[in-house]
C-alpha cells in the first residue's frame, strides 16, 4: 500500500511549485515510509510514497520505459504480473521487480485499452511525454482509494487521499471505481464492466467446487509477498475461511521459502469480549500464532481526531469501527508486519446482513447484493484501507477478487437467500463450499456458526462509551442550531454532530464534505432496500439495541421483526436509521470483515 500524488498541466513550473508538490506527497508518507520519489517536466509532477511489500530493494518509483518517455506512479498489487512479464520477454526491458511496472509496457502496446488486463487492486498516473499526455485509473471495486482535483489554472491532480489536495484544488471528488481518466478526452470512461453490474439476475446454479475454487485461488494469488504477514482473525466466518486457506496453502507458495509456513493471526476487542474467545478458538484449530491486542473505551475516544484525519469521513459508524482497527495496525506494524489478509466484502457479496432476510424475491435481493458492492468503496473498502494505512500497513481482501466476484455474483440468487425450511442461514453458499468431511477446513460449529449481533465489549461497551462521551461534550443549543451550522448532510445527533465538527475543522472545504455518502439505513441496507418493509421506512431512533440472533429474528413474523428492527437502531451517519451501510462495531473484538459490521456472520 502506498500513497502517489500528481499534478499535471501546471502553468507554475518553479521550484517553488515543485517544493509545494513535494509537502502535499508528504502528506501521504505514512501509507508510503519506506521511500519517496518525484518526477517532474516541466509543470506535470508524479510523486510517490512507497510501502514496499514486493520487491522491496528495486521497486522504487516513478518507474519509467526504456527511454523515460513514460512515466507511472502506482499503489497497487498486480497479481499476474509474472504472466505479463512472460508476455513482453525480448520486447520490454524491465528494470525493476515492482509488480505495477507491467502497466508501461501493457500501455505503450495497448494504449489506454489494457487496464482490464490487471488482475489485481490499485490507482495509478500514466504520463507520456511524447504526446504530452495521461491517464489514471482505479480498480474495479475501489479497494485502492484515489481522489481526483482541478486547480485555478486549468490543472487536474490526483492523489491517494484527499489531504493532500484539500488546500490547492478548487473543487476535488472521489475517483470512481471501474473506471479512467484519459487527458485526451479531459473525462471519465467505465473500463470494468461485468454483466452483475447492470443488475440483471442471474441463473446460472450453485456450484460449490467453483465458489471454492474462486475463493482459494483468490486467497493464494494475494500471498504475493516480499515481507513479513498474517491474517486478521475476528472467529467469524469470513476472517475464519481466510485464515483456514492461508493456512493449507501457505506451504505452497514462494512467501514459505522466504518466511516459514508459520501463520500469524491477530485480533483486537475489549477485555473480556466474545470474539476474542471466538478468535483463539479458531486459531488454535489452525495452529496459527496468534496475538490478541486489547484496548479500553478511553484509548478508541482519544484516537477518534486521528482516524477522522486518516479515515476522511465523518461517516458515524465508519468512524465506529474503524478505530479498533486503527489502534490494531499500529500493534501489527510494531511486530514488522507489513501485509496482512482480511474478509471485507463476503457480507455484500452473499447477502449476510440480517435484513436480506425480508427481501421480497430474489430479484431485489440481487439487487440490493450489486448496490452494496457498488458502494463497497465508500465503506468497507475505505475503512480497511485508511485505518491500516495510516501505520504503513497493507491489507489485501480476497472476496473482493474480479473473479470470485464474477462466480458469487453470478449464481442464481435464489442459493444465497435464507429459508430455515430448507437450513440455509445467511452465507449457506460458503458454509457449504468449505463444509469439507474429510478434510476440513474449519470445525462444524465454526463454519455454521451464527454470530450474535452485538454484546459486550466492542459493541455495547464501546458504542456507550462514545455516545455518553460525545453527550458531555455537545449541549443541546449546539444541536438545536446544528442545521444552520451544517446544512448539507445536518447532523441529527451529538455524536454524529462531534465527528462532524472535528472533521469541518480538518476539511472544512465544500468538496471535502460532499465525498462523505449519507442517507437513511436499515441494519446496514442500501436507502431503497428501507422499502421492503413499511415499518423501516419511519425509523429514526438511533439509541436502541439490535436484534439478539439471527434464529430470533426468523422465528418472529416479518412484520414483528421489521418493527423491532425499526425500533431497535442504531445511528448512520445522519442518524436516521440503524446502521449506515454495515459499519458498526460487532461482538467485543473487530477484525478482517468483522471489523465493523453490524449483522454480519
Amino acid at each position: 500500500m502506498c500513497g502517489i500524488f500528481a499534478a499535471l498541466g501546471c502553468a507554475d513550473c518553479s521550484q517553488a511549485q515543485r517544493a509545494r508538490v513535494l509537502a502535499c506527497s508528504r502528506r501521504l508518507k505514512h501509507r508510503g515510509p519506506d521511500w519517496s520519489g518525484l518526477y517532474q517536466n516541466e509543470g506535470n509532477f508524479l510523486a510517490q510514497q512507497r510501502l514496499a511489500v514486493v520487491s522491496p530493494l528495486s521497486g522504487d518509483q516513478p518507474l519509467y520505459n526504456e527511454d523515460r518517455s513514460v512515466v507511472v506512479v502506482a499503489n497497487g498489487e498486480i497479481y499476474n504480473h509474472k504472466k505479463i512479464r512472460k508476455q513482453f520477454t525480448g520486447k520490454h526491458a524491465f528494470t525493476t521487480g515492482s509488480d505495477c511496472e507491467v502497466i508501461i509496457p501493457l500501455y505503450e502496446e495497448y494504449g489506454e485499452n489494457f487496464v482490464d488486463m490487471l488482475d489485481g487492486v490499485f490507482a495509478f498516473v500514466l504520463y507520456d511525454t511524447r504526446n504530452n499526455t495521461y491517464m489514471a485509473a482505479r480498480d474495479a471495486i475501489g479497494v485502492n482509494p484515489l481522489y481526483i482535483g482541478w486547480g485555478g489554472d486549468g490543472s487536474v491532480w490526483f492523489s491517494s487521499e484527499m489531504k493532500a489536495l484539500n488546500e490547492d484544488c478548487v473543487r476535488f471528488e472521489l475517483f470512481p471505481p471501474g473506471h479512467l481518466y484519459s487527458s485526451a478526452t479531459a473525462g471519465f470512461r467505465r473500463w470494468y464492466n461485468p454483466r452483475w453490474f447492470l443488475e440483471q439476475v442471474p441463473d446460472t446454479p450453485y456450484d460449490p467446487l467453483v465458489l471454492r475454487a474462486a475463493f482459494e485461488k483468490a486467497v493464494i494469488k494475494r500471498l504475493m509477498t516480499d515481507v513479513p504477514f498474517g491474517v486478521l482473525l475476528s472467529g467469524g466466518l469470513d476472517s475464519s475461511l481466510v485464515a483456514s486457506v492461508t493456512k493449507r496453502h501457505l506451504v505452497e507458495t514462494e512467501a514459505a521459502e522466504k518466511f516459514g509456513t508459520e501463520l500469524h493471526s491477530f485480533v483486537v476487542g475489549l477485555e473480556g469480549s466474545p470474539d476474542l474467545k471466538a478468535a483463539r478458538e479458531v486459531a488454535d484449530y489452525l495452529g496459527t500464532i496468534h496475538h490478541e491486542f486489547y484496548f479500553t473505551v478511553q484509548d478508541g475516544i482519544d484516537a477518534i481526531e486521528e482516524v477522522i484525519y486518516h479515515d476522511e469521513t465523518y461517516d458515524v459508524t465508519t468512524i465506529r469501527a474503524s478505530t479498533p482497527m486503527f489502534l490494531m495496525a499500529r500493534k501489527i506494524k510494531s511486530l514488522g508486519v507489513k501485509m496482512v489478509l482480511s474478509g471485507e466484502g463476503s457480507d455484500e457479496l452473499l447477502g449476510g446482513y440480517l435484513y436480506f432476510h425480508f427481501a421480497p424475491n430474489k430479484e431485489e435481493f440481487h439487487k440490493e447484493t450489486c448496490r452494496k458492492v457498488k458502494a463497497l468503496h465508500q465503506y468497507d473498502c475505505l475503512r480497511a484501507n485508511k485505518a491500516t494505512s495510516a501505520w504503513g500497513l497493507e491489507v489485501r481482501v480476497p472476496f473482493l477478487d474480479k473473479e470470485f466476484i464474477d462466480v458469487a455474483m453470478g449464481m442464481d440468487p435464489e442459493w444465497k437467500m435464507y429459508d430455515k425450511d430448507l437450513g440455509r442461514i445467511e452465507k449457506w453458499v460458503m458454509r457449504k463450499a468449505f463444509d469439507d468431511e474429510e478434510n476440513p477446513y474449519l470445525p462444524k460449529h465454526i463454519l455454521y456458526r451464527q454470530k450474535e449481533q452485538f454484546s459486550d465489549g466492542v459493541g455495547y461497551s464501546w458504542i456507550d462509551g462514545l455516545k455518553a462521551f460525545t453527550e458531555h461534550q455537545i449541549t443541546d443549543e449546539m444541536m438545536s442550531n446544528a442545521a444552520k451550522l451544517y446544512p448539507y448532510n445536518t447532523p441529527v445527533n451529538k455524536e454524529a454532530y462531534y465527528y462532524r465538527m472535528i472533521f469541518e475543522r480538518l476539511f472544512p472545504q465544500d468538496s471535502a464534505r460532499e465525498t462523505v455518502p449519507w442517507g437513511p439505513s436499515i441494519a446496514c441496507s442500501t436507502p431503497a432496500a428501507i422499502e421492503w418493509v413499511e415499518q423501516w421506512k419511519a425509523s429514526n431512533d438511533p439509541s436502541g439495541r439490535f436484534i439478539s440472533s439471527h434464529d430470533a429474528a426468523a422465528a418472529t413474523t416479518t412484520t414483528d421483526h421489521a418493527a423491532a428492527a425499526a425500533g431497535v437502531a442504531h445511528a448512520n451517519g445522519n442518524g436516521v436509521a440503524a446502521v449506515a451501510n454495515g459499519h458498526a462495531a460487532v461482538n467485543g473484538a473487530v477484525s478482517g470483515a468483522e471489523v465493523g459490521v453490524a449483522i454480519a456472520a
